[in-house]
């Protein structure tokens, strides 16, 4: 049906009597308002077109970056989008953030074994988790390995980081541990997560990977050097997924039921041991085999190899984190000196009988806890615990935990009812809400949330600044390479960088890279084509303020 104008409100009226269905079909109508015929008196005509923000936006797509200013999407001015609010230097995120939650929503292989308990005595000395309460307990698991930034039916052997995600289905709910196969990230800010995955992608208009994209943004942000380091050195090309380590990254927290908490770190250890392809063994297995690393795990469990990882935990006290060298919370470092104890094993055994229904649909998240197990302040930590509930509501649906491979093994009973794809009998006749009538019966919880942590300061707008102690464990991993690792290294940031068509981002990058390490610096700009070498200079600091520092970069004190 053509647009309607409506003049009056009797057309209104009429016109909904008589719009509905036509010769047994639903007709579309829109419905636009304009002015009485007659103005009321003193009344000047006025008249607003819907569409004008929608052309506008319109318009604007097609103007270029430095013409515009930053703004939330109503529209508002927004100071820098690489910030976010938290309490204090160190505290929490906050749910006011508007911008940062924003920006979140916007933003989104496997197999099955087990995990067996085998110190419970010293896991009991720092958490009351079930899950690690007696030696031989074993808990079920589903695993996902995948690549970060890669595509569905992208190739196996990307250099790229990998996801190393475990669905523990303990006996007091699901504990999801969403780890990676490094021990750092690329960043500590929550908010640039959504931005640089965007630079790993394709470019909007060509729909290529575009490695100008990839190195401005890591360029302009040094505290991703320890990350990248590990990225273009052969861990960046893993053999398979059986081969690779894996790391929690994060700190996280083990409770016990006094109230007492030690932040805690989980380390798996592969059981195949360590193997990399090199760059041009991983670019032939590209083209031969894309899906080999799938193909290679599902073949081990298949022949009952069961491949198995020895799981660790490195545990540090709330005083000894105070004096700790680095802060606690930033992921682009590693707890180096803090010894590994053993805690359990984990084994593959079981390969999916349906892949789409039992690994495609698995959803994990940070915010799947237990007691015993809880996050720390790590901002990015935070942030990935609204984050990715929120993705896999988008993803999977509202009751995407009613998926077979996302149920828990335990009861549920709480007051959320209804929404799509409600297949679990939506919790029955039971009351939706805290009935008088039909009591539900409370947890009692030995523990309170103000013996846990404290903050001292007030709401921040929190962007960690770039210090020289951000190149300390860079230049470790450098250093700990082998002379062909070395060379190895090298070689992959030559041939990746180099076809960066930016003279500016590639002198940026050398250096960064000189920053750490002049040789390596060198030796990058040589096969890059840089002849000047940038001095840069960094003070010693914190990590983040205790106060709102504003800047109009993308890290405090950098380009």
């Amino acid at each position: 049906m053509a647009v309607t104008v409506l003049r009056s409100l009797s057309a209104l009226v009429s016109l909904a009597a008589l719009v509905g269905h036509v010769a047994g079909q639903s007709v579309a109508t829109t419905v636009t308002y304009l002015p009485a015929a007659t103005p009321a008196p003193g009344v000047e005509p006025f008249a607003f077109d819907i569409n004008t923000g929608a052309e506008l936006q319109v318009q604007v797509s097609g103007m270029d970056a430095s013409e515009l200013e930053y703004t939330t999407e109503n529209g508002a001015p927004y100071i820098n989008p690489y910030d976010a609010w938290k309490i204090g230097s160190d505290g929490p995120l906050l749910l006011e953030d508007y911008h940062l939650t924003e920006l979140l929503s916007s933003f989104g292989r496997g197999a099955h074994g087990y995990f067996e308990v085998t110190n419970a005595e010293f896991c009991q000395k720092y958490t009351m988790m079930d899950m690690l309460s007696q030696d031989g307990l074993r808990t079920p698991v589903t695993v996902r390995i995948s690549t970060v930034s890669g595509e569905t039916g992208s190739s196996d052997e990307l250099r790229d980081p990998r996801g190393f995600a475990i669905k523990l289905r303990t006996r007091k709910g699901i504990l999801d541990w969403v780890f990676n196969n490094t021990p750092v990230f690329f960043m500590r800010d929550p908010a640039k997560f959504a931005y640089f995955i965007h630079t790993q992608k394709r470019n909007p208009q060509t729909n290529l990977r575009d490695k100008d994209l990839f190195w401005d943004y890591l360029s302009a942000n040094p505290e991703s050097l320890h990350q990248v380091l590990i990225l273009f050195s052969d861990r960046g090309t893993p053999y398979g997924f059986r081969h690779m380590n894996a790391w929690s990254g994060h700190a996280y927290r083990w409770m016990k039921a006094d109230g007492s908490w030690n932040y805690v770190k989980i380390y798996l250890e592969t059981m195949q041991g360590v193997r990399n392809f090199t760059n041009a063994e991983a670019t032939y297995i590209q083209g031969v085999n894309p899906d080999f690393a799938t193909q290679d795990l599902f073949s081990a469990i298949a022949n009952g190899s069961s491949p198995g990882w020895t799981v660790y935990a490195q545990v540090m006290s709330p005083q000894e984190a105070e004096n700790y060298t680095y802060n606690v919370l930033d992921l682009t470092k590693a707890w180096r000196d803090v010894p590994y104890t053993e805690i359990g094993k984990m084994y593959l055994t079981q390969n999916p009988t349906n892949y789409f229904a039992e690994i495609e649909q698995v959803a994990f998240s940070p915010s799947r806890q237990v007691d015993g197990w809880a996050v720390s302040a790590d901002p990015m930590l935070q942030a990935r615990v609204y984050a990715y509930p929120d993705t896999q509501r988008y993803r999977l649906g509202t009751n995407y935990m009613q998926i077979p491979v996302n149920a828990p093994t335990v009861p549920v009973a709480n007051f959320e009812r209804a929404g799509s794809m409600n297949t679990n009998g939506n919790q029955g006749n039971r009351p939706n809400y805290m009935s008088t009538l039909d009591r539900i019966m409370l947890y009692n919880r030995t523990w309170t949330l103000d013996s846990h942590q404290q903050w001292t300061g007030g709401a921040v707008q929190s962007l960690a600044a770039m210090t020289e102690i951000d190149f300390a464990q860079p230049r470790l991993f450098w250093n700990e390479l082998s002379e062909s690792d070395q060379q190895n290294l090298i070689s992959n940031v030559i041939g990746h960088l180099g076809e960066v068509i930016s003279l500016e981002v590639r002198e940026r990058q050398v250096a960064v890279f000189a920053h750490a390490n002049y040789t390596l610096g060198k030796a990058i700009a040589d096969g890059v084509g840089v002849t000047n070498i940038r001095n840069l200079t960094f003070e010693y600091g914190p990590t983040w303020y205790n106060h709102t520092v504003y800047s109009d970069n993308s890290t405090i004190g950098f380009i």
